[in-house]
């Protein structure tokens, strides 16, 4: 009978790699596609060549901001389709792992490809070339992650696995995203015989490497069978969609978490030039910053799956919302005053490491429990649309930060720009937070547990 046991530490563990893959790959895009495809000054110094149209094209957008826009909403109109598949699929493997196991190693290739293939003399061709592989690229990333996502609830069938799952996924996504940034601290070794570019690229090469071998190790090491409840749902894709969104407590959430990726990817996205053009250190130190940063939040995880388990989530996520801004809003004013560039640096980690971990765990289980609730008062398992739906909001949220960073960040002179994201992105996250504060918390946990007994099973 599909879905009769609990996932145990072991099966906890082989899907956290995956994770663990998956945050490389998309650390690495988000991370450096602009750092690479729009250098500094500082870049460019060093020999960078440019390989895309510069500066605003059209009412105040560039050509990489309009690319990686497309690419994200991309992403996001094709997650629900995948999602539906995946919801609908039949197969004797489950309705997940299929697809993760045919995506992996297309994801990776072409994000490596990303940063290969744009290398001819042209610019208006590179330009093309970067719009096709990026759309590929998240084309990829959709049909891995999506049905990944979805696992999380299947997997996760009590509040504690839930928690705990969570938990663990959101370790080695920090884990992944500091070796993304490693990028930079890898190439700087290369550099003096491969090029800036060269030596980039074959970092970037590498990494995607082992990235794929961690997203293959839950695609065929989880019999998906024996812990998820594998019941296809019936319901077309449209229809499916317009159901998830109808969901009160659904909508709180996606509102919030939009409004969360728009602070979370304009400052990951700006740390590199935060660290070079505003603090005036080597780009190099991105990742021991990044590096300190997730170390620190993970001496806070234990913490925050105890409090979680005891108080809840709503208050502790709210918290987490209001404490980021606290370091973008530091991160504003970095390299001012007459204090050191180490000095801020490590403030800025210091102060970014608590809601890290808290927003890097609780919303993955606050969706899990609003997927759940649903499951019971509609009858009907569609936890791959709900995932869909919450990396429409990333995808949407990122589409926005890309955006607006891209055009802020060349305003002013003496790296006002960049001063500005880190405003923008205070203002964000501050909304964010309100806006989650409406979430009803206590009626979706009340839900659950009248529709399950204490072994986690359905009534």
């Amino acid at each position: 009978m599909a879905g009769t046991r609990l996932a145990d530490k072991r099966v906890i563990r082989l899907f956290a790699i995956g994770q663990l893959g998956w945050a490389i790959l998309s650390g690495i895009v988000s991370n450096w596609l602009v750092y690479f495809y729009m250098p500094s000054d500082t870049m460019l110094s060093r020999g960078m060549a440019v390989f895309i149209t510069q500066g605003a094209v059209f009412a105040g957008l560039t050509v990489i901001g309009i690319i990686t826009g497309c690419g994200r909403l991309l992403d996001g109109f094709i997650d629900p389709f995948i999602a539906s598949q995946s919801d609908r699929l039949k197969s004797p493997l489950g309705r997940r792992i299929p697809f993760m196991r045919k995506a992996a190693v297309p994801f990776g290739v072409m994000t490596v490809l990303i940063f290969i293939v744009p290398g001819t003399g042209s610019q208006t061709l590179n330009n093309v070339l970067l719009f096709c592989c990026l759309m590929l690229f998240y084309i990829t990333l959709s049909l891995y992650c999506t049905p990944f996502n979805a696992l999380i609830p299947e997997l996760g069938r009590t509040q504690e696995l839930r928690i705990d799952l969570s938990t663990h996924i959101s370790v080695t996504y920090f884990l992944g995203t500091a070796a993304a940034y490693l990028v930079t601290t890898v190439a700087a070794y290369l550099e003096p015989t491969m090029g800036i570019a060269g030596a980039f690229r074959i970092t970037v090469a590498v990494l995607a490497a082992v990235a794929v071998v961690c997203m293959l190790v839950p695609a065929f090491g989880i019999d998906e069978t024996l812990y998820a409840e594998s019941e296809p749902s019936s319901t077309p894709m449209f229809e499916s969609v317009a159901k998830t969104f109808k969901n009160h407590d659904f909508q709180v959430f996606e509102l919030s978490d939009v409004l969360y990726w728009v602070a979370i990817t304009m400052f990951q996205t700006g740390m590199t030039y935060y660290i070079t053009e505003l603090m005036g250190l080597p780009d190099s130190l991105s990742f021991v910053f990044f590096a300190a940063m997730t170390l620190i939040s993970l001496m806070f995880y234990a913490p925050v799956n105890m409090l979680a388990k005891r108080h809840g989530k709503k208050r502790i996520v709210a918290f987490g919302f209001f404490f980021f801004c606290l370091a973008f809003g530091v991160t504003s004013v970095c390299g001012m005053f007459g204090v050191p560039g180490m000095v801020w640096g490590m403030l800025v980690a210091v102060l970014a490491a608590i809601p890290m971990a808290i927003l890097g765990i609780l919303p993955q289980a606050v969706l899990a429990d609003i997927a759940e609730c649903d499951a019971i008062d509609t009858g009907e398992r569609r936890e791959g649309m709900f995932y869909a739906a919450r990396t429409f909001s990333m995808t949407l949220g990122q589409t926005l930060a890309m955006i607006l960073f891209t055009s802020l960040s060349i305003l002013g002179e003496n790296g006002m720009g960049y001063r500005a994201t880190a405003l923008v992105a205070t203002v964000f996250c501050l909304i964010g937070g309100l806006v989650f504060t409406r979430y009803n918390e206590r009626r979706v946990l009340g839900t659950i547990g009248s529709g399950t007994d204490e072994g986690g099973e359905r009534q």
